[in-house]
């Protein structure tokens, strides 16, 4: 996701957003590219390049005189695309407008949001259901390939690379996925589990800024995460 243009390159907060936003797919709502991938020999390589709306340059692709070098590298501005798309609309700038871009990010937004099935349940038993399967997923994952997993010991093994992978294709669009149910049936939570939830949601950010931003440190996973929406009121 790299971008060398000056005062229109994107700060970490926006590339963090842009890849939240993402959830680990090229953003072009009729692309089904997934930006990380594991070769044969172990090694994970991502598709992902962050794309401008209006063009970085004043005689770039949908180029425009209004904007300053700092909108263009605003949030507004920019797209997560795979590397095809990217060069599609750059070459093509007369069919691939600014406004039909923008809307790319609006239909992949929807579009996710109908994916992570957030919908209101009526029981906590069913909140419950509803993240479990999720929450089990990122346990396995973390056991199998974390910092705390007895294969960090072999120095040949290439654990790191597909740990790494898996916090980007599938740890956090997880826990995207349990925020967004949480936050929907917040009604349904007792005792301490809003502030739980907030915890975990910045231990997300956290682990995003920390994997694709390289920023150090963050809040740790919440172990009452595990005992949410757990048992009746």
């Amino acid at each position: 996701m790299k971008c060398c243009r000056g005062d229109a390159n994107p700060d970490a907060g926006t590339k963090i957003r842009l890849f939240a936003d993402s959830a680990g797919y090229c953003q072009n709502p009729n692309c089904l590219q997934h930006l990380f991938v594991e070769t044969s020999n172990g090694k994970t390589i991502h598709f992902g390049e962050m794309a401008h709306i209006i063009a970085a340059s004043k005689n770039g692709p949908r180029s425009s005189l209004e904007l300053t070098n700092k909108e263009r590298g605003s949030y507004e501005n920019l797209i997560l695309l795979c590397a095809n798309c990217h060069t599609m609309i750059d070459k093509a700038p007369r069919e691939f407008t600014d406004d039909t871009i923008r809307q790319w990010k609006h239909t992949r937004a929807e579009r996710l949001a109908n994916l992570f099935g957030i919908c209101t349940y009526i029981s906590r038993e069913e909140v419950r259901n509803a993240i479990e399967p999720l929450l089990c997923g990122n346990r396995v994952i973390f056991e199998q390939y974390g910092p705390s997993s007895e294969a960090r010991f072999d120095l040949e093994s290439e654990t790191l690379s597909v740990w790494y992978r898996k916090i980007l294709g599938i740890i956090i669009p997880n826990n995207k996925h349990i925020i967004a149910i949480l936050k929907q049936n917040r009604k349904l939570m007792v005792g301490h589990e809003p502030r739980t939830l907030e915890e975990f949601r910045q231990h997300n950010d956290d682990l995003i800024a920390r994997h694709v931003a390289n920023k150090d440190g963050g809040m740790k996973f919440p172990e009452a995460m595990d005992r949410m929406m757990v048992g009746d009121v």
